[in-house]
């Protein structure tokens, strides 16, 4: 009773549901290992010491020791713990098998460790090679792509906890073929990624959005206004693409991963204590924390958002394991909330999700990953016709422009 392509794509969709589970399952694993080991280091060893966690010598002892421990991993694990994410998009090529328990190991050291970087890059990175290795034996005629696009689409949806973001990502991607309807091609993907999301809802909720006052009618005014938050958001996102190859090249000239890391663990440390706890770790816990405090001023704000772009792009030069994606987002609630302080005038709504908008685009080139991650974050109906519409001129100066890469040529 059923046509070909609806038995061609549910020849998928048992696979896909469990690729997606499958993906949502790792995610948590590491998320939870993670916690509890930065619990022991960032509270009770503090505590049993009689240090405060917030003291800047703990700060930097705390992030050297984890740049070491990062560069041992790398050293010494097969694969040297998988590709220098500095060098690879979101979504890249399978890697060995053997390099994926370093590739964890490293994740989790620096996720507990305060470094700023996301989870996103390495668990694509492990999801993908296991669907690709395991897949590959079990239903051989389907190719390495399916499987990749399986893997990326359950792992997106069980980092954002909806499937949406995995449905305008690969509706950009698999566009391409006429013969074959675009949803039936998303058909697959989609239960991957719904599959991800529902699993992780079920351990916990990622708590993107921020509470903040209502945005009512939108005025011609708050487009030009958004427009130019849009504009000083990416201004600063590309001082980052400028330095981050550049220190990707110096840093890698001290060659010895240990060495390397350990340096980098210093310079975090050093930020770290010159920004406070709320500008370690991933971003998405501490970007709660800019929302509800009441004592940061502007200078506080440009503060955070300057220090967790260095610290950003110091840990992506010196090749710790992780993600662009998160820290990114808080430095744009940083930036926004900043400009708001500011210029009071101009509603927080606006200059936080302009804010994240452009600052993802800059780090991602995704249009629709931007407009996503500035939606969820402010999530606020009202808001989705001025981000449409700022996305044009932001599209237009990051147009030919460099990506947040290093060179491959650095090593």
């Amino acid at each position: 009773m059923l046509h070909p392509r609806a038995r061609t794509m549910l020849l998928l969709a048992i696979p896909a549901l469990i690729i997606g589970i499958f993906s949502s399952l790792v995610l948590i694993v590491v998320m939870k290992v993670a916690s509890v080991l930065q619990t022991m280091l960032w509270t009770a060893i503090p505590a049993k010491l009689g240090i405060s966690f917030d003291s800047p010598v703990w700060i930097v002892v705390m992030l050297t020791l984890t740049g070491i421990a990062v560069g041992l991993v790398i050293r010494f694990s097969p694969g040297h713990a998988g590709p220098d994410p500095a060098l690879e998009p979101l979504i890249s090529a399978p890697v060995s098998p053997s390099a994926l328990p370093g590739l964890i190991i490293a994740l989790i050291i620096g996720l507990a460790g305060g470094v700023s970087l996301g989870p996103e890059h390495p668990i694509m990175a492990v999801n993908i090679a296991l669907a690709v290795f395991l897949g590959s034996r079990i239903l051989p005629r389907v190719g390495v792509l399916d499987w990749t696009i399986l893997a990326s689409a359950g792992t997106i949806g069980a980092l954002f906890g909806t499937p949406v973001a995995a449905a305008l990502i690969f509706s950009q991607t698999l566009s391409g073929n006429s013969d074959v309807p675009l949803w039936d091609r998303l058909f697959a993907p989609l239960m991957a990624a719904a599959a991800g999301a529902l699993t992780t809802s079920l351990f916990f909720h990622p708590h993107f959005s921020l509470s903040l006052p209502h945005y009512g009618q939108m005025q011609i005014a708050d487009i030009f206004s958004g427009a130019i938050v849009v504009a000083i958001a990416i201004a600063l996102g590309m001082v980052a693409v400028w330095c981050l190859p550049r220190l990707h090249r110096l840093m890698h000239k001290l060659k010895h991963p240990v060495l390397m890391l350990g340096v980098g663990g210093l310079i975090l440390g050093i930020l770290g204590a010159i920004g406070g706890p709320v500008t370690l770790f991933k971003g998405l816990d501490e970007m709660q924390q800019l929302a509800f405090s009441q004592v940061f001023s502007v200078s506080d704000y440009l503060l955070f958002a300057l220090v967790k772009l260095a610290a950003l792009v110091v840990a992506a030069a010196c090749g710790f394991r992780g993600g662009r994606i998160f820290p990114a987002v808080f430095i744009g609630v940083a930036l926004g909330l900043m400009l708001h302080e500011h210029v009071d005038a101009v509603p927080a709504a606006i200059t936080v999700s302009c804010s994240i908008l452009g600052l993802v685009l800059v780090v991602t080139r995704d249009a629709w990953l931007s407009l996503f991650m500035a939606a969820v974050v402010v999530p606020d109906a009202t808001l989705i016709p001025l981000l449409c519409i700022v996305m044009l001129p932001a599209w237009l100066l990051l147009a030919g422009k460099p990506m947040m890469m290093a060179w491959r040529n650095d090593k």
